[in-house]
């Protein structure tokens, strides 16, 4: 896949599913800004490993989206945003708080719709663009004990085929890609019984790799997915099959 010249932003791009995505897209050929909150060590390191640029900036504000388009424009313009920045607050709903709920809120679906906003802005200047949302699997099928998780990634879904139809006449195309359980430091320090569970509950009897997540990224950001949009790509083994 070529994406030479290509300008792309990843937000919560330094760690995890965010650095290989970032690191896809940099091989490829993308121009990658690296987009962390608090990471800024992991960030830096990712964006010299790109050749690309880390950028600080707090997407559940509307000021830290529009520090991420400010950089783009600046390099040229924007032809890839990756909404992958998130958070969890779990809990079971009776015992949930108000301040829980807003917070994966406002970051998860929040922090999306500012991106989308700002990057489609961009994009129709260009006539041309793919922006690509991280959803879950957990928006897909539910999970118990995230039901501020799981509604914020479903509302992204949703969000996504809205948006793709808007945009869709101005040659801008928007697909979310819905992993299930990947190797990451925040799965890997589970509970090894419920990564076992997970596990048998997989058909390919595996956790995903980040880069295997990366690479359906990569694709969706590329001319090869020209005629997809206002897809959900579910990527978890089989698991909710």
């Amino acid at each position: 896949m070529d994406l030479s010249g290509k300008i792309a932003i990843v937000t919560g791009g330094s760690r995890g599913i965010g650095r290989a995505i970032s690191l896809a897209l940099a091989e490829a050929g993308a121009k990658v800004i690296v987009n962390y909150n608090q990471s800024a060590e992991a960030a830096h390191e990712v964006a010299e490993l790109t050749g690309g640029q880390a950028v600080q900036a707090d997407v559940s504000t509307t000021e830290g989206c529009q520090a991420l388009i400010d950089a783009a424009e600046a390099l040229g313009g924007l032809d890839v945003v990756v909404n992958n920045a998130g958070i969890t607050r779990d809990g079971l709903m009776p015992r949930m708080r108000d301040e829980d709920w807003t917070a994966v809120l406002e970051t998860n679906l929040g922090g999306t719709f500012r991106m989308c906003r700002g990057a489609s802005m961009l994009m129709m200047r260009k006539r041309k663009g793919s922006i690509i949302n991280i959803t879950s699997v957990s928006g897909v099928r539910g999970n118990a004990g995230q039901t501020n998780y799981s509604a914020s990634k479903a509302a992204v879904a949703g969000m996504t085929r809205s948006l793709a139809k808007e945009l869709a006449r101005r040659n801008i195309r928007v697909n979310c890609l819905a992993p299930g359980f990947v190797e990451t430091d925040m799965v890997t320090a589970m509970d090894p019984r419920v990564i076992d569970a997970a596990k048998k509950a997989i058909p390919m009897r595996r956790l995903a790799r980040p880069e295997e997540i990366a690479a359906v990224v990569c694709f969706l950001a590329s001319d090869l997915s020209s005629y997809v949009t206002g897809q959900e790509w579910v990527v978890d083994g089989g698991m909710s099959a």
